[in-house]
């Protein structure tokens, strides 16, 4: 399939889910009532449909693409097919500085939580950043993510061990596990500039991707800055997946999966495959959140729930066929 036919059947594929995303949801409408919603945005019908199933499934989408972008752009750095977000201690950071302000009691202040989560992943990614600068093996560089990510891990478990109440501990794990429930306007638009920002680090560090597939002496002597490319991959990475944790919370395995499902149409081009990696991620999000909607139980699937059943065994399938390779 030629990028540019992949890049066009996604964007529709994408479109038409979330049109889908907006129709369905745990209260059925009648035909009736979907006319109301259409004719009258301000009537019972249009909040269910614009003001809560829209803005929920547009963010999924947002979420879910800088997800993939991430890690796609992470898997061409590192050149390895099992890096994802988190894999460099990113999403473990936001994850740490939002339950630390619940626990400090800060989740009834506006965009409190949210505020934490972001500065504690561009902490960690900036820490990673440096570590950028420092190791140019990628194996170094994951082996560091590695190491951040068990400590940002150790310190949350920490954060639950000394929780001032019951009530606190529910809230704080009820965040980790990710959603997009009761997202409004104001928070896509609070999530649009970190992510802008970090799609344009990554477009930048976009010509260095493929030059590093040829090894480090071939992409030194390329007359790219090599060095700044790197940088700009991981800070890029690091933002848009800060920006996604301060929007949902910490959701795993999309990142990993979607330069999996589109990287045969990219020609395994690491340069090829952003664009594809970004609207893969936004579909799976979005199908997540759709099924964790629709799923005949009491009370809501949580959507890092949803994508850890799927994901789980696609990198175990991964790691499988990786291992295979490794040994021929």
């Amino acid at each position: 399939m030629r990028p540019s036919v992949q890049i066009l059947s996604l964007a529709l594929g994408l479109i038409l889910l979330i049109i889908l995303a907006v129709a369905l949801g745990e209260t059925p409408l009648t035909g009736a009532q979907y006319h109301q919603a259409l004719i009258h945005p301000g009537s019972p019908e249009g909040d269910v449909l614009w003001g809560l199933r829209a803005p929920r499934a547009v963010m999924a989408a947002l979420v879910g693409a800088a997800l993939g972008l991430s890690g796609a752009v992470l898997q061409g750095l590192l050149r390895n097919p099992l890096a994802d977000p988190g894999v460099l201690g990113v999403s473990a950071g936001g994850g740490l500085g939002a339950a630390l302000s619940i626990a400090l009691g800060l989740a009834g202040a506006p965009g409190a939580v949210e505020a934490s989560a972001l500065v504690g992943a561009l902490g960690a990614g900036g820490i990673v950043v440096l570590a950028a600068a420092r190791f140019r093996e990628p194996e170094a560089l994951i082996l560091f993510g590695v190491a951040l990510s068990a400590f940002a891990g150790a310190l949350t478990a920490l954060v639950f061990n000394f929780s001032p109440s019951p009530v606190t501990t529910a809230e704080v794990l009820s965040w980790l596990m990710g959603s997009v429930a009761n997202r409004d306007l104001g928070d896509i638009l609070a999530a649009l500039p970190p992510m802008a920002i970090g799609l344009g680090l990554c477009l930048y560090a976009r010509p260095g991707l493929l030059m590093m597939t040829l090894g480090e002496e071939t992409a030194a002597l390329s007359g790219l800055p090599m060095a700044r490319m790197r940088a700009a991959a991981v800070a890029g990475a690091a933002l848009l997946t800060g920006a996604a944790v301060a929007a949902s919370g910490v959701i795993g395995f999309v990142g990993l999966a979607a330069p999996h499902l589109v990287r045969s149409g990219a020609r395994n081009d690491p340069a090829a495959i952003l664009a594809p990696s970004a609207l893969a991620g936004a579909i799976l999000l979005v199908a997540a959140d759709l099924a964790a909607r629709m799923a005949p139980t009491d009370v809501e699937l949580k959507l890092g729930v949803v994508t850890a059943l799927f994901g789980a065994p696609l990198f175990a399938v991964i790691a499988w066929r990786a291992a295979r390779s490794w040994r021929g």
